[in-house]
């Protein structure tokens, strides 16, 4: 029976999850509609939970955690940080697509000022974050790492 808190196959779910959610904000049309970006907040979301309950797991697991160890939970620290990161860069894209709607909606000329960042802004700023999940993940990267 596998160890649940062996975080090999954790930490290539994340990736594959990251990876998957990458590829479908960069192929968002511009004209997005609100509960497309509501859902892929939820996968962010779900991507920093995912981290959370791996380092919940891991963290317990020694009195004296050995150096890969605290590499190991940094790291899973990290990718926690940046999938919350990119969830709450989706949310203000969110909110700024809405408010953007909302101003031309009520408009009373045709011309509208929309505030900056653009919704567009926010999330490239989430795919920056969530770009750094995949190596985050690999454990090729670290010495004498566990997960070999």
């Amino acid at each position: 029976m596998p160890d649940p808190t062996s975080p090999t196959p954790v930490l290539a779910r994340i990736a594959s999850d990251a990876s998957c959610l990458l590829r479908a904000l960069r192929a968002l049309p511009a004209e997005r509609d609100a509960s497309t970006l509501a859902a892929h907040i939820t996968d962010a979301q779900d991507l920093a939970d995912t981290a959370l309950r791996l380092f919940s797991a891991r963290s317990p697991q020694a009195a004296r955690p050995s150096p890969t160890d605290l590499l190991l939970l940094h790291r899973v620290a990290q990718i926690a940080k940046a999938a919350q990161d990119a969830a709450a860069e989706l949310t203000a894209a969110l909110a700024r697509a809405v408010e953007s709607q909302r101003r031309q909606a009520a408009a009373t000329s045709r011309r509208v000022v929309l505030i900056g960042p653009t919704p567009q802004q926010f999330i490239e700023s989430a795919v920056d974050l969530l770009d750094r999940i995949p190596a985050l993940c690999d454990a090729r990267e670290w010495p004498e790492s566990p997960c070999h």
